[in-house]
């Protein structure tokens, strides 16, 4: 990490309501959890008294499994973002352009100038397409799939002939998958490719955002420098335990996706027949929505009713948005009510 780039940092914005009494559509979180996980995090916290078996041999097999790639390019991490700052700490040097989306994540560029680097911008339709000639000199490409705050989702075979391109410019193809697993989609993970990197977090398809848990998967000198420069004893027993736990689940995956997919369609449909909203196609739980008239009003009515949804506005490139996540259908159904009646 650069100290020069660090004293001159700032902290990002980020939805997430810390009062409970106020029902959160600012943070893309799953309403439900999977079964037995109360029961593994006690059995667990009892295990904590020692340090964890620094290898994760049972977290890293969960993870091999379940996005059916190699256990040895697992690298487990305290969440999605420590995945992605963790590749850009092996990656970058001072000076070096990185190329990110917008409008997207808004970590992705602070984690870039944090190592010293320089975020270069693209319009997120363009992701798919950068050619060679754009590649030359760049150490490093960021691809949110699906994108956030958009929802929008890039082919597959657009990213795959993105990779094709990053390996023979020798450039890092770093992909945030965080929401990829509310979608039938593979993850490029399988791929198995040197100067791929992709990043996962346990923390919005398992509803745990406090728990901290996710990981990379990186194969080749990368895979191994990564693993190498992970902070010993970086998940803790618990999280380790239960993210494990989550990743066998497949009902309960498989059952989300069809609940989100399910009430994400009616929302849309029922927020673009209000006519006060241009609602953007979505492949993850949450809908941008574009709106005819104060974003600022919008916010306070919605506050008022004890919802609290998210400024979009924050997000290079919007100006009148704002996002929702979409939650079971009861807390929609208010939602929606509160939208389309003030």
């Amino acid at each position: 990490m650069d100290p020069d780039a660090v004293n001159g940092g700032e902290r990002v914005p980020h939805g997430g309501e810390p009062e409970s009494s106020v029902l959160d559509f600012s943070a893309n979180i799953n309403p439900n959890v999977p079964d037995g996980v109360d029961r593994v995090y006690a059995d667990a916290l009892a295990s904590a008294r020692r340090y964890p078996n620094d290898e994760y041999p049972d977290f890293r097999d969960a993870a091999a499994t379940y996005i059916d790639c190699r256990r040895s390019d697992v690298v487990a991490t305290p969440g999605g973002l420590a995945a992605i700052r963790l590749a850009l700490e092996c990656v970058l040097e001072p000076g070096d352009e990185v190329l990110v989306p917008y409008p997207s994540f808004g970590e992705y560029a602070r984690e870039v100038r944090l190592q010293g680097g320089l975020p270069t911008f693209v319009p997120q339709a363009e992701m798919g397409s950068l050619g060679s000639a754009l590649l030359e000199g760049v150490t490093a490409v960021v691809v949110c799939r699906p994108n956030n705050p958009t929802g929008d989702l890039l082919p597959r075979s657009d990213l795959e002939a993105l990779l094709e391109r990053c390996v023979d410019t020798e450039t890092t193809l770093l992909v945030d998958e965080a929401f990829l697993g509310f979608t039938d989609e593979p993850s490029l993970a399988t791929k198995g490719v040197d100067r791929l990197v992709v990043a996962r977090s346990l923390t919005k398809l398992f509803g745990l955002p406090g728990l901290r848990a996710g990981f990379a998967v990186s194969s080749g000198s990368l895979g191994e420098a990564m693993e190498t420069a992970r902070r010993t004893w970086n998940v803790s027993t618990p999280a380790a335990a239960v993210g494990a736990h989550c990743m066998r689940d497949r009902e309960f995956v498989e059952r989300t996706r069809d609940e989100i997919a399910s009430e994400r369609a009616r929302m849309r449909r029922e927020l673009a027949d209000a006519a006060q909203y241009t609602v953007s196609p979505s492949s993850a739980p949450f809908l941008l929505l574009d709106v005819d008239g104060s974003v600022d009003a919008l916010l306070e009515r919605a506050r008022g009713a004890g919802i609290a949804i998210r400024d979009a506005r924050p997000f290079r490139g919007l100006d009148s948005h704002v996002r929702i996540a979409i939650k079971n259908r009861s807390a929609n159904d208010r939602l929606l009510e509160v939208l389309t009646d003030g």
